[in-house]
């Protein structure tokens, strides 16, 4: 955990929402010089900071409107902090709770040097990372129609397909295989649905692949020199770290990528585990689907493999393999290194 510790004569705390936002400035003694409800427009915001735009400092929750505020700072030259929002357990621990309360709890952490800090993704790689993002559910939306198909010749007691409906030349003439009309119409729509979400696929990865190329083509091709890293991993693994540098340690990367356990301790006991929740879960999808695919068709890695499950288990050694995986990644991106399969399989 990161708090923002520098001292400024301003410190403005926001409750953001969609289209308002309740704003609260502090100065340096801790008075309450703005409190006030206002509306989300980047008019209204520069008039109630302008008076106490000297040596101000903004603070606001990390949540899916923080975007154009954070835009907005940089280009006045405006200092920005996003609170982390699972850490920040202040704003909900009160007996009561309002939009002027939070504003002011924002205001009050940030003045005490006590605002955990969540990193805020820079403009320039920004959009890109979030269209990859949205790539996910309509990857989704494509499996669930692949397995509606197949539920649907179980539900028949039908022979089975023979052949992966994944691929496009397998789907041709696929509805025939069902003799009653509506159960081939409904085919026919799963299939119209798949090849339409197949060309949108196509379409979104040749863009964001020559998008990648433009943005950091080293470390694109570098990634892609793992074994079980292919293009699309690849692209989830460089758009969710942008910056190797924000990570001082690979502990620090390990435990962003959620593949630690965060143990709770106290007077020497161990209660449990907590903290499940904070970090990626896209780079923990990326790096887990990684350690499986890592062993296909890699003699070095398959026996790797086989030490670890003889001394975990499958499961554990599959999460120790992801760790490992990503830790690889890490020091190549720090170092500008391509991927050593015989280092890591002796290391």
């Amino acid at each position: 955990m990161r708090f923002y510790t520098p001292q400024h004569k301003h410190y403005c705390g926001i409750d953001l929402h969609a289209r308002s936002m309740y704003v609260c400035i502090l100065d340096q003694a801790g008075t309450i010089l703005v409190h006030k409800n206002l509306p989300a427009t980047p008019e209204a915001f520069l008039r109630v900071v302008a008076p106490y735009r000297d040596d101000l400092v903004v603070a606001v929750e990390c949540i899916f409107t923080w975007y154009w505020l954070s835009d907005l700072c940089a280009r006045q030259g405006i200092a920005f902090v996003l609170g982390h929002a699972l850490y920040m357990k202040a704003i909900h621990g009160g007996k009561a709770k309002n939009d002027k309360i939070d504003a002011h709890k924002i205001a009050v952490l940030l003045r005490g040097g006590m605002l955990p800090m969540a990193y805020f993704y820079t403009p320039q790689m920004r959009a890109t990372r979030d269209l990859l993002r949205r790539r996910c559910p309509l990857m989704r939306k494509r499996a669930e129609l692949l397995a509606h198909s197949q539920t649907t010749n179980s539900q028949y007691n039908l022979p089975e397909f023979g052949k992966k409906l994944a691929y496009k030349g397998n789907r041709e003439g696929v509805e025939e295989h069902f003799p009653e009309p509506s159960v081939r119409k409904t085919i026919e729509l799963d299939v119209a649905l798949i090849d339409h979400y197949d060309k949108l696929l196509g379409e979104v990865e040749l863009y964001i692949t020559r998008t990648a190329k433009g943005h950091d083509a080293q470390s694109f091709a570098r990634l892609q020199s793992v074994p079980g890293i292919g293009q699309i991993l690849a692209l989830v693994i460089l758009y969710e770290i942008q910056d190797i540098a924000r990570f001082p340690r690979v502990q620090d990367f390990v435990s962003y990528c959620r593949l630690v356990k965060c143990a709770k301790e106290s007077a020497g006991k161990r209660p449990g585990l907590s903290g499940k929740k904070i970090g990626n879960p896209q780079l923990k999808w990326a790096f887990s689907e990684a350690a499986v695919l890592f062993l296909r068709q890699n003699k070095p890695g398959q026996e790797y493999f086989a030490k670890l499950e003889r001394k975990h288990g499958k499961g554990k050694a599959l999460t120790v393999l992801a760790q490992k995986v990503a830790r690889a990644v890490y020091y190549m991106l720090t170092r500008e290194q391509a991927f050593a399969l015989q280092r890591f399989v002796t290391a």
